[in-house]
């Protein structure tokens, strides 16, 4: 028999009908990293979410390892290439997050625009500051997209729902909406982040890029941390040139380091720690398509 460990929350059903498939599977969602490198030559196949990381010291170790499987869309967290050399297959749900990742997108442009965080907060303190909260609409701003994929695309077709205007840029996707990344920076009153965390996409969004916004523009930064210069980020903010920023990833997760503390503290910003996919319709998803993924492989 198969032998499949969980290394992060999954949904109970697809551990149920993993295990009725013939699959011994394993629940270890809280294993810590040291652990993880003692028992994983046990194991023909691991499934893991952003929060576990398969490098290749861990990889070397996995002397029966199969498959791979990242429940979320991407893989960072994972050597891919170090994994193949080795035989083992690498596997992802890219569909199952979308939907959840795009509705916070959302709601942080939203509660943004609203002030929502700020007057909840000053509700709560017995504060009546209404007319130091007036707001924006959204309708009729544009919105640009970097990273035009599937989470990008759907976040366009809602918010063009909301009266937005769409710009878009991501330099390996073909669409009437794609523009420069020079030309989105420039037109854009909110701009929302969606790519990879690779070499060509560290830091795109930097001091440089921020000197070409729009005064004023809102940022929603819901891909993976490093793509946003936080540093860049926090100056942007202070110096009014970036109004707002909704962020759900850090370089460092949690973060420690007293930067980002800073930058997660400011009032004009809404941070969130990393719930992007942290739905239970998403959960729920993602295991379906990770019992598919673990019964084509171990079953």
């Amino acid at each position: 028999m198969s032998k499949l460990l969980i290394c992060d929350p999954v949904d109970a059903s697809a551990i149920d009908e993993m295990r009725a498939a013939g699959i011994e599977v394993d629940v270890r969602d809280d294993i810590s990293q040291e652990a993880l490198s003692s028992i994983i030559g046990g194991y023909d196949g691991i499934v893991v979410r952003s929060r576990t990381k398969v490098g290749a010291a861990l990889i070397d170790r996995a002397t029966s390892l199969k498959v791979i499987i990242r429940g979320g869309v991407g893989l960072d967290t994972i050597d891919v290439a170090h994994a193949k050399s080795k035989g083992i297959s690498v596997q992802n749900t890219p569909a199952a997050n979308s939907n959840a990742v795009v509705e916070l997108a959302l709601g942080m442009m939203l509660t943004l625009a609203r002030h929502v965080t700020r007057a909840d907060a000053g509700m709560k303190a017995g504060k009546w500051e209404k007319k130091a909260l007036e707001g924006t609409e959204i309708a009729g701003k544009t919105l640009g997209v970097v990273g035009y994929g599937r989470i990008g695309q759907m976040l366009g077709e809602k918010a063009r729902l909301l009266g937005m205007t769409i710009v878009a840029y991501d330099p390996f996707v073909e669409h009437p909406d794609i523009v420069s990344l020079d030309a989105l920076l420039a037109a854009s009153d909110y701009i929302s982040v969606h790519v990879p965390l690779n070499k060509e996409t560290a830091d795109l969004l930097d001091a440089a890029a921020f000197a070409k916004m729009k005064p004023g523009v809102i940022l929603i930064q819901a891909s993976r941390g490093g793509t946003v210069n936080e540093t860049a980020l926090y100056e942007a903010l202070v110096s009014g040139k970036v109004a707002g920023a909704g962020l759900d990833v850090f370089t460092e997760e949690p973060p420690k380091s007293e930067a980002v503390l800073k930058l997660a503290a400011l009032p004009q910003v809404v941070a969130t720690p990393h719930i992007g996919a942290a739905t239970a319709e998403a959960l729920e998803r993602v295991g379906g398509e990770i019992v598919t993924l673990a019964k084509a492989a171990l079953a």
